[in-house]
């Protein structure tokens, strides 16, 4: 089931506490845009859907994307791209770490 990014804005904002006029505030927009957009009558462009998922700190991928939930914060996007910066044995090393980490992680849920 695709979610609409009108949904998305709606259930992020809310989770903030803020109004429409609020979130129109911080990101430049006008009020009735914001509803338009919650109620799914028109699309952000992409710099405001960009503005939005900065301000509610999810990615872009997220609000407009067919997840159900922020599973790549902005945070665990910006180590993922650090990893470039890392030479080929530190970064199998991090992927053993990893992996030991999750792998502890998976046993735990099965067992929970």
């Amino acid at each position: 089931m695709m979610v609409k990014i009108g949904n998305k804005i709606t259930e992020l904002r809310k989770q903030k506490g803020w109004s429409q006029g609020e979130l129109a505030k911080q990101i430049d927009a006008s009020r009735e845009a914001i509803g338009k957009y919650e109620r799914n009558e028109a699309v952000p462009s992409v710099g405001t859907a960009k503005n939005i998922a900065d301000v509610f700190d999810v990615s872009l991928d997220y609000l407009v994307g067919d997840v159900l939930k922020p599973s790549f914060d902005k945070r665990m996007v910006e180590r993922l791209q650090d990893f470039e910066l890392l030479n080929e044995e530190d970064k199998n090393h991090l992927f053993a770490l990893l992996d030991a980490f999750l792998r502890d992680a998976k046993a735990k849920k099965a067992y929970a």
